[in-house]
């Protein structure tokens, strides 16, 4: 991948890690949709699509509420659909290596997204004159200099990413012994015990999610029938 590639890409989980709590939280995060567009972005829409579902399995389990810590989903699932693109075509182990690309990434983002918290504090503190005064002016500015800062931190964190895990990447699949089939049946099955998981804590606490969990499952199931 050409660093000219990697801007774009940058920019993309910029915005989407804006998503995940400052602005819009429009759900354009979710690894599903933030894989696929990085895969559009490098010209393989269907190869982000691929590995933002096996991701979007893993995030199930996430519960992104109060001031919970959690993974950063948003940027990290860009690095792992323009990681994945880059080799797709490789024989394999590419999904496997790009799902533990993600893993990583997300983990890193999220501690990032504490250290910005702690910052707007600081920010906040800083101001807490306008603040009491309920200043229109402080409250936007510091909305702003919030909003700019997560901006950043995703794309730096994506562009970081990209470039040190594209090559690695690379150099792991030069040497990968596994077959292919083997390969990503592992990556999808760890991908859908997490989900498993996930659901049952919903399923067996939640009166009427098992109804309607299959129910999901059934019209789903007529929709792919009817295609």
């Amino acid at each position: 991948m050409s660093y000219i590639d990697v801007f774009p890409v940058a920019l993309l989980g910029g915005l989407l890690g804006l998503d995940v709590v400052s602005f819009p939280q429009a759900m354009f995060s979710r690894p599903i949709v933030a894989a696929t567009l990085a895969g559009a972005l490098l010209g393989n829409g269907g190869a982000g699509l691929i590995i933002g579902a096996v991701l979007e399995l893993i995030a199930l389990e996430t519960l992104p509420f109060g001031a919970s810590r959690y993974p950063e989903w948003g940027s990290a699932s860009v690095v792992g659909g323009a990681i994945f693109v880059h080799d797709a075509t490789s024989p394999a182990g590419a999904m496997a290596l790009a799902m533990v690309g993600a893993l990583a990434t997300a983990m890193v983002s999220g501690w990032s997204m504490v250290k910005l918290r702690e910052l707007n504090a600081h920010w906040a503190r800083r101001h807490r004159a306008g603040l009491d005064a309920g200043s229109r002016g402080t409250v936007v500015g510091l909305q702003l200099i919030g909003m700019t800062a997560d901006f950043a931190r995703g794309a730096a964190l994506t562009a970081l990413g990209v470039v040190l895990l594209t090559p690695t990447m690379h150099a792991a699949l030069q040497v990968w012994g596994f077959d292919a089939r083997i390969s990503r049946a592992a990556a999808i099955a760890v991908a859908a015990s997490i989900a498993l998981a996930a659901a049952w804590k919903i399923l067996h606490a939640t009166p009427g999610a098992r109804w309607l969990f299959g129910a999901g499952i059934a019209l789903g199931l007529a929709i792919l029938a009817t295609r």
